[in-house]
């Protein structure tokens, strides 16, 4: 397959997997912002939204103070940002169409008609008075665009360059969802109980725990998680235990071993005479969450182990940029 069409492929899968993600971390916060909590915790849930896309400088460039509507504004319609869900409807549909010849028509035309129903949507009120809506209809045309692929496509090269790039957008953002979530959960705590009475920290405790269930059940939903924790664990809800069944469960389609099986896979199937490397190096990061147990991954620190994993997932975007989507220097 011709490398440019191989980096169509890519680029619209990942492209509509990271609308779907926006969309689905935007979805929990704005379920969330309905708890109890103060305003500093408020604008600090929605600044770890920025932070997991990388986009808090962005958004600090063009506003002045952070808002739950300019965030979602900045996160949706915004075409000045490259990750905002109308920017990646865009570029998943502007992908399909430079290569047209390689999909099916049912897959082209979820690409076109997504987008041009994203257009009609983002010229009404529609989101703004009901934004979990909005988001539900993102994710859903995400799931018609993989079930479509899924089941009209020739399981040929095409078929694999496109799930290739649908796990590996995947790994990354869930990566990113547990690192800020978990990270920025401890933060807050410490803050809240520092400089108070034994008294008024026992109180602040037991609201946490109060509030942790609906918590981390939202965390869990926000990755299709929340119906798998209750019948993989029936008990109650722990970090530690949502950390494990995101990163180490084999059989939970959005965990980090899932999404790096489906990887070796795929590239398996598109291997070529210069891809060995890449395999071998995609080889280690799955073998290292296979056999890695919870206990260990959190006495080594979660977070060290959550950057290193993204460092390691950006290398191996690289890498398959080198092998099979950029042209080879002659």
């Amino acid at each position: 397959m011709l490398s440019r069409t191989a980096d169509h492929l890519f680029w619209m899968a990942r492209y509509t997997e990271r609308a779907e993600n926006t969309a689905r971390m935007l979805d929990v916060h704005v379920q969330t912002a309905l708890l109890p909590q103060s305003v500093d915790d408020a604008e600090q849930g929605w600044r770890a939204v920025l932070g997991i896309s990388e986009l808090l400088y962005g958004y600090n460039q063009k506003y002045d103070k952070l808002t739950q509507k300019d965030v979602i504004d900045f996160m949706v319609r915004d075409p000045n940002n490259p990750s905002s869900i109308a920017s990646c409807l865009r570029q998943a549909r502007e992908n399909a169409r430079a290569v047209r010849g390689a999909l099916t028509t049912e897959a082209w035309e979820i690409q076109n008609a997504t987008w041009i129903k994203m257009q009609s949507y983002l010229q009404t009120n529609a989101l703004e008075q009901n934004p979990s809506d909005f988001f539900e209809w993102v994710k859903h045309r995400s799931h018609l665009s993989r079930g479509v692929t899924i089941g009209t496509m020739l399981e040929d090269e095409a078929f694999h360059f496109i799930r290739l790039g649908t796990f590996l957008e995947r790994a990354d953002n869930t990566a990113r969802i547990i690192d800020v979530k978990f990270h920025g959960t401890k933060e807050a705590q410490s803050q809240k109980l520092n400089g108070q009475s034994q008294s008024q920290s026992q109180a602040a405790r037991d609201e946490a725990g109060q509030l942790d269930f609906y918590y981390w059940a939202a965390i869990l939903r926000s990755v299709s998680g929340f119906e798998i924790y209750r019948k993989v664990y029936r008990d109650v809800i722990t970090p530690e235990r949502v950390a494990e069944l995101l990163i180490l469960r084999a059989d939970m389609p959005r965990s980090l071993l899932a999404c790096m099986g489906n990887v070796i896979s795929n590239l398996h199937h598109v291997r070529n005479d210069v891809s060995a490397d890449t395999e071998r190096f995609a080889g280690k990061l799955h073998a290292d969450l296979k056999f890695a147990r919870i206990e260990e991954i959190l006495e080594a620190g979660l977070h060290d182990t959550l950057t290193e994993f993204l460092e390691r997932i950006f290398e191996l975007g690289n890498r398959i940029s080198r092998d099979f989507l950029v042209p080879l220097a002659a």
